[in-house]
């Protein structure tokens, strides 16, 4: 230890927060959440190593009513509710200070600043260099020769140091200012109401002139802008009273001493069994000499022997290499690539960009199929890489797929989270060597190299931890056997693109501008004045003031104008349908026709990516843009379809639908005698089940209500519905709508069966599967509250169902592909959008493809109950459908 007093002061609050917003939410083996005491560990650890301290404290807020509060209730009135993930670290970071031998410390009605505040006031004092560590900007105030504030930057791996030099030099502001621009500017994360119209430049430049905010208010007539000396004199109170706040208490009545916080170091003991409980296995070797498998393996991922290749030659390929693409933006159909890196038994290695895509050498490696590659998001390795004409092959395993499949429910499928998950804690998340949100530099090469070479070692290391988990979860088939060559027919998809009549959607464009303005004309008609429909503060006063509509429902800014209210109105006046229609065909223009106009590619088409390790259901999603989403109720929103046309001349769009797919796997899921006879009898589902519900026993007397209730309840019944789902749905009361579920379940009882036993299989297993063992984690099916375990009942009943009916589609494409190309047709699949196919072909063969196709989808699986496919053709998606 140094013999210099030095304090460090660390403000727990902040730091556990940033870290928690930080790091994907990590949990150890035993289910506890870690992420934020993880980060905050590796910070502490940071500190320690680098400050060597004589001295250390964390403070801690005590509660949520502090004296602030006496002189503004509404002080942090608008924060959030801690989540729970984070509040139950609190106590494990206590427990790691323990195990550190580092005090920590809270005093009720006082924050956390105040004990720091009051702490290196007195410490500055006694001559200690004082090192404050905190987010909160906000104790910038406390800087001085003595005392020096660390302000954690790109979550918590970075910090910037202020000094009163540093902080002239970035702010130009003296220390003792600080508090007067926050009280000038406010801090609507505390709920500090400050001058309205004051921003921190308008505050540091008010700052400049006057110095101090009395003298601000001394000189009020020569503050230049009317409307900032309005605000300022009109809200003189609120200045003070947000000074008042902001200013941090350095006399609090703290009973704790600078003695008592004296650091000798931490008991490498108790931190070891520590780390090894919360899952640290990265960290074990920093604080231990124990060696034990844990520890030796993470000392064999933290070392990392780095080559940085000129040449391909470097490189020593073994036939199982992984492979990483770093890509600086999401969109990896336009976003530049940055680097590449090779991890295998032999070397890690970095290739330049300009190295890799210049290389014959690597092209030729990559286009090799017996040369096996080990990736993370295999189709975006491959999409990004045919820009440079570049046809990779031998992809025997994808990282990313396999995560998902392991547990869908993670937020985050990246490298580092995965790494982490499994206990792996020494690589970097992309935000912190990026920055936060949008990637928007790369680093310096070695900093680059650093980072792709540890996410291409993790890559080949996780391989056999992945393969164990699914092979024990007994998903090897499905990993195998559907994803993987998904993922490749995806990237094909992806890399056609949809060919779109650009002219076409402009003129659109121009008749929704010409068809909004007439029913604006409407609206502003029936209203008796104009006003700005898209103003919910204008439209409530037309509607609940002035019309006197019936208020349904109030918000804290006044009455609600949001779709369900208006859609209770539409039968009070008729401005409501009108508003409707508007907003909805404002929707379409500004979302899906102005929306798809930005993202038309220099080919003329567009290039969707398609979302394959999104959803918990297995289904597809797609984004950039999204064309499983063009609404299509109305028929200006199916119009846009019509300008998605065939990319050659004699060429059609054809269109393949499951029928009533959903309900087809219910039968056969739930084996219910009658339901699976009306599917063989090729009876229309929904007019059976209207006779069954309501006694009828010829089919013409089912009339079209009867058919639309009966339908709503197959499709409920698919979705767990409830008596207060259906109610709503078909606006009927609640009674009624239990008593057509009551008919229901009395009629196909394999169904009523199936709910209830799916329901108590999750709650002893924890989760559900699908007919192809697609898994979905329940972990508030046991829930004490009501509504979290209804959701997961539900939700157990509709997954096996959903996915299921997602996991057949896959594999038709899977075999449709196949068939395609053994057949060697010209035709080629473009889209897939929920239970439909949509795919371009020569008319020449659309007689072939009408009878492949169907035969195809019907056959990829087996069911109890037969498959059907809708098929259609035309010169436009439109006229397909």
């Amino acid at each position: 230890m140094t013999t210099e007093q030095k304090l460090i002061l660390i403000d727990g609050n902040s730091i556990l927060y940033r870290a928690f917003f930080a790091l994907p939410l990590l949990s150890n083996d035993k289910g506890v959440y870690t992420n934020a005491v993880f980060g905050f560990t590796k910070m502490l650890m940071k500190v320690l190593e680098e400050e060597k301290p004589s001295h250390v404290l964390v403070a801690f807020d005590a509660g949520k009513t502090t004296f602030r509060h006496q002189a503004y209730k509404e002080y942090k009135g608008g924060r959030q509710k801690t989540p729970p993930e984070l509040s139950e670290q609190f106590l494990l970071v206590r427990e790691l200070l323990d195990a550190s031998s580092i005090k920590h410390y809270e005093l009720d009605q006082y924050e956390a600043d105040d004990i720091i505040g009051t702490l290196a006031n007195r410490a500055a004092r006694l001559n200690f260099d004082v090192r404050v560590v905190t987010g909160d900007k906000d104790m910038l105030q406390l800087v001085s020769d003595q005392v020096h504030v660390q302000i954690t930057r790109k979550g918590i791996s970075e910090m910037d140091l202020y000094t009163p030099e540093s902080l002239e030099e970035k702010l130009t502001l003296k220390p003792e200012q600080i508090i007067d621009m926050k009280a000038l500017m406010g801090d609507s994360s505390d709920n500090i109401p400050g001058v309205t119209g004051v921003g921190e430049k308008t505050a540091i430049k008010l700052l400049k002139q006057f110095e101090t905010l009395e003298n601000v208010y001394q000189n009020l007539d020569q503050v230049s802008g009317k409307k900032l000396n309005e605000n300022l004199t009109n809200q003189k109170d609120l200045a003070f009273l947000s000074k008042e706040l902001v200013t941090i208490n350095q006399d609090s009545p703290i009973e704790i001493e600078i003695d008592q916080v004296a650091y000798d170091g931490y008991d490498s003991t108790k931190l070891t069994a520590l780390f090894k409980d919360l899952g640290f296995k990265s960290l074990l070797s920093s604080v231990s000499n124990e060696v034990s498998d844990e520890a030796d393996e993470a000392e064999k991922l933290s070392k990392i022997d780095l080559n940085i290749v000129e040449s391909i030659d470097e490189i020593s390929f073994t036939g199982q290499d992984a492979l990483t693409v770093e890509i600086l933006e999401d969109n990896y159909h336009t976003g530049e690539i940055i680097g590449f890196a090779i991890a295998n038994t032999n070397g890690n290695y970095f290739i330049p960009t300009e190295v890799g895509l210049g290389s014959e050498q690597f092209k030729s490696w990559l286009e090799n199929p017996e040369q096996k590659k080990i990736t993370f998001d295999s189709k975006k390795v491959m999409v990004s890489l045919r820009r440079f004409d570049i046809e990779v092959k031998g992809i025997v395993f994808d990282l990313l797929l396999a995560s998902y499949l392991i547990n869908p429910a993670e937020n985050s499928h990246d490298i580092p989270a995965i790494s982490h998950r499994l206990g792996y804690h020494d690589l970097l998340f992309d935000e912190e060597v990026y920055g936060k949100g949008a990637k928007i530099k790369v680093p310096e090469q070695l900093e680059l190299a650093d980072h792709l070479v540890r996410k291409a070692k993790a890559l080949f290391q996780l391989k056999a931890d992945a393969e164990a988990k699914l092979q024990e979860n007994e998903q090897e088939q499905l990993f195998k056997e559907l994803e993987l060559p998904l993922a490749k027919i995806l990237a094909d998809m992806e890399s056609t693109g949809v060919n779109v009549d650009q002219k076409q959607l402009e003129a659109m464009q121009v008749e929704l501008k010409e068809r909004l303005a007439t029913i604006e004309a409407e609206i502003h008609d029936l209203a008796g004045e104009p006003f700005n429909i898209n103003s919910p503060k204008q439209l409530s006063v037309i509607l609940f003031e002035k019309l006197n509509l019936p208020v349904i429902k109030k918000t804290k800014t006044g009455y609600s104008t949001s779709a369900d209210v208006l859609e209770k109105l539409e039968d009070k006046h008729d401005i409501i349908p009108s508003i409707l229609l508007y907003r909805q065909l404002g929707k379409l223009q500004s979302t899906y026709i102005e929306g798809l106009l930005k993202v038309i590619h220099e080919d003329n088409k567009i290039h969707t990516r398609f979302n394959q390790a999104l959803t918990q259901t297995g289904r597809l999603s797609s984004v950039e843009p999204n064309l499983q989403n063009i609404p299509i109720r109305l028929e200006e929103g199916r119009k846009i379809r019509k300008a998605f046309i065939p990319s050659e001349e004699d060429w059609v769009i054809l269109a393949f639908d499951y029928s009533q797919i959903e309900l087809r796997v219910l039968a056969h899921i739930a084996n219910d005698e009658k339901l699976i006879n009306a599917f063989k009898a090729d009876r229309d589902i929904h007019t059976q089940t209207a006779m069954d519900v309501f006694a009828i026993n010829d089919s013409d007397e089912v009339d079209d209500l009867m058919r639309r209730q009966a339908k709503a309840v197959n499709f409920g019944i698919v979705y767990g519905i409830s008596d207060y789902g259906l109610s709503q749905n078909l606006k009927i009361t609640r009674k009624d709508a239990q008593a057509f579920i009551d008919q229901y379940f009395a009629s196909y009882p394999g169904v009523k069966q199936y709910m209830d036993d799916i329901v108590h299989k999750a709650k002893l297993d924890g989760y559900v599967t699908t007919l192809m063992n697609r898994r979905r984690y329940l972990p508030e099916i046991t829930s004490r509250n009501f509504n979290q375990r209804s959701f997961a009942e539900r939700t157990a009943m509709n997954t096996p169902i959903q996915g299921s009916a997602a996991d057949i589609i896959k594999k038709a494409m899977i075999d449709l592909d196949h068939a395609l190309k053994s057949e060697k047709f010209a035709a080629r699949l473009l889209l897939q959008v929920h239970d439909e196919l949509i795919i371009e072909a020569p008319k020449t063969e659309v007689d072939r493809l009408l009878e492949l196709v169907p035969k195809t989808m019907i056959e990829t699986v087996e069911l109890a109950v037969p498959l059907k496919v809708d098929a259609s053709q035309g010169g436009s998606w439109y006229d397909a459908k």
